[in-house]
């Protein structure tokens, strides 16, 4: 097993300011939309976020840097060693690939910035093995069938076939290795069987903040290896994943092939993810949910990812997203849903996903996205695997209002600007701009 030294690091004084500007053959451009700033609504409260980070500073990867290596290790010594200074920082990644055996796990007060493209958080090889015996409620371990590949210090996940999605799901690091038992460092959340496919992986998040306040991730890039680790569930881990956190930042990032959702943060609020690239994910881009309220989602580019490009889940509200790029996803370009009110989106371009651009999900009376804005976007040639429109209204959500936007079709796939579904309530029209769709504005199902 390798060790883990932490060193103690005299402060030093840090500002760092940055800014990357995208480009897109696609960006929404020209006479359509002029994308500029305009006044939020009344029922909208928007922080955006920069937290102040203290003055303490480590860099870790080269030669160069204070502690040297490529790996989760190396890094997380670094914030281990922040953390035991009281006082936070920033640890500061130069070029290079590291390798993650386990998520790099942010505490309060700290900022993880890389280099730039240059800087790459780079997933392991997925291993795991099926149970010997059931795993069960509260216990700190796990007897497998075999532990080759495992080791100390990783990241895995533990579930069976009927408890793999959802909070169900166990995540934890191994302790220790005795013979076929993995020793872990958090209860288990369910009872695991062996009899339904009881397995461990070592699936898991490449960067992560759980239960922390005032976090920056900033200036480099992840890469998941999805194509030898097994799938994860978005609201237990993600290539970047925040879990009960105040006040974050995400800005200048990219990830990529993650088995799972790109940029995952539940249980927060006040997060701002910024100017981020999210694809060949193979669920959601972007997956803020479970109570997040007053997230800023902006300038972001989430394409080619399997799923959704930004999956707005249970309970977010008084959030906005804007200047986005959402594209080229398997199924909707934004899906919004349960309690997801007064939600604003504005000056996004959706456009040549599976399915629908935006779709407002099927749900209960007084469950449904009520107070939902869309505004100012350009939403074209959506529908490439089945029939699509611009947008698709399931839910019987109330004071919805479609305004301003650009419809277009120049494909032959996005049928209509709206569909009304059997329970969907008509959302309030003005002003739109619609061009080449072959039913027009509004198709409702009888």
């Amino acid at each position: 097993m390798r060790k883990l030294i932490a060193i103690a690091i005299s402060p030093l004084l840090f500002f760092a300011c940055s800014d990357r500007s995208g480009s897109s053959s696609n960006r929404i451009t020209g006479d359509a939309v002029t994308v500029q700033s305009s006044p939020l609504p009344e029922n909208h409260d928007l922080t955006v976020v920069s937290p102040v980070i203290p003055a303490g500073k480590i860099t870790v990867g080269g030669k160069d840097a204070i502690i040297r290596g490529f790996s989760s290790e190396a890094i997380q010594a670094a914030i281990e060693s922040l953390k035991a200074s009281g006082k936070g920082g920033i640890i500061e990644l130069t070029p290079g690939i590291f390798n993650i055996i386990a998520p790099v796990r942010l505490y309060s007060n700290m900022k993880l910035t890389g280099s730039g493209a240059g800087t790459i958080l780079k997933k392991c090889s997925g291993i795991s093995s099926p149970f010997a015996i059931d795993a069960d409620y509260g216990e700190l371990q796990v007897t497998v069938a075999d532990t080759k590949g495992f080791l100390p210090g990783m990241g895995v996940a533990v579930y069976d076939d009927e408890q793999r999605s959802g909070w169900a799901l166990t995540t934890a690091r191994i302790t220790e290795i005795k013979g076929n038992t993995l020793f872990l460092d958090d209860y288990l959340l369910r009872d695991y069987s062996a009899a339904r496919h009881g397995t461990v992986s070592n699936a898991c998040s490449v960067i992560e903040a759980v239960n922390a306040g005032n976090v920056e991730i900033t200036n480099l890039a992840v890469e998941g290896g999805k194509e030898t680790n097994l799938m994860i569930d978005g609201c237990r881990a993600g290539g970047i994943y925040l879990h009960k956190v105040r006040k974050a930042l995400v800005e200048n990032v990219s990830v990529r092939n993650f088995n799972s959702d790109g940029i995952s943060w539940q249980i927060t609020e006040h997060v701002t993810v910024r100017s981020c690239e999210v694809s060949g994910c193979t669920n959601s881009g972007l997956h803020p949910g479970t109570g997040s309220p007053y997230t800023l989602i902006e300038n972001n580019n989430s394409h080619n990812n399997g799923g959704y490009g930004l999956f707005v889940c249970w309970r977010v509200r008084n959030g906005v997203v804007q200047r986005n790029e959402f594209h080229d996803n398997g199924i909707n370009g934004i899906s919004t849903g349960h309690k997801d009110t007064n939600m604003l989106f504005s000056y996004n371009h959706i456009f040549n996903n599976g399915e629908d651009g935006i779709t407002l999900r099927g749900e209960s009376p007084n469950n449904e996205p009520d107070g939902t804005i869309i505004r100012h976007n350009v939403i074209e040639n959506n529908g490439l695997k089945k029939d699509g429109y611009g947008i698709s209204v399931y839910s019987p959500a109330r004071g919805v209002t479609v305004e301003n936007n650009t419809f277009r079709n120049t494909s032959g796939k996005q049928l209509a600007a709206i569909f009304i579904g059997e329970h969907g309530l008509r959302p309030e029209m003005k002003g739109n701009e619609l061009s080449g769709m072959p039913k027009g504005e509004m198709v409702t199902k009888k």
